[in-house]
């Protein structure tokens, strides 16, 4: 079992501790209060922005072959996701130019971007994100939200171009082949961080 694999296995029951947030019960039920969804979504932008800083740094590291890789998925995180983000915004009133990160977005760039000073660890400690969202939209996507702009939301992380991006990301983790232990430990801290997350300012 590569080393992608053993986090998939690590990663599902936390996953199902996010399934089981009331924001994203929220989100899949399509009745989340719009102050919270509004909330999440000023802090995820500002995430993204750099998460983006993230997939920069790793790329200065990254082997020729998967040099390419790296750049579209910053290219997907900044045309894809943040132009969904900056779609939503005026429907919940997001202030994203004003916005100013809450504890644990701060925490969890900060996290990102140190680890990504490894090329193994850093791809390791992002993928929580990636593979996460990725699977938390096929799931929700078996029973969408009849309204629409949750659905919207849905639909962009149930889309099989995302989660192609996330497979390769896990093909980038086995080839980099970074100690196991330390792989498993940024993993599992990314996926508190993930969690943590929902927890909304």
């Amino acid at each position: 079992m590569g080393i992608s694999a053993d986090l998939h296995a690590i990663g599902r029951p936390m996953l199902d501790a996010q399934l089981a947030h009331p924001t994203v019960r929220g989100i899949a039920a399509g009745h989340l209060p719009e102050a919270v969804f509004r909330s999440w979504l000023e802090q995820d932008y500002l995430f993204l922005l750099d998460y983006v800083r993230v997939f920069s740094r790793l790329a200065w590291q990254a082997p020729d072959a998967h040099l390419g890789d790296l750049v579209d998925l910053a290219h997907a995180t900044w045309h894809d996701e943040l132009d969904l983000h900056r779609s939503l915004a005026a429907g919940f009133g997001a202030d994203l130019d004003g916005a100013v990160k809450g504890p644990a977005c701060a925490a969890y760039t900060s996290f990102l971007l140190e680890s990504a000073a490894d090329y193994g660890e850093g791809l390791a400690a992002l993928y929580p994100c990636m593979w996460g969202y990725s699977t938390l939209g096929r799931i929700l996507a078996a029973d969408p939200p009849a309204e629409p702009r949750y659905r919207a939301w849905v639909d962009t992380y149930a889309d099989p171009g995302f989660a192609a991006l996330a497979a390769r990301i896990a093909v980038m983790i086995d080839e980099a082949a970074p100690d196991p232990a330390r792989a498993r430990e940024m993993f599992v801290r990314g996926m508190e961080h993930e969690l943590a997350f929902w927890d909304v300012p």
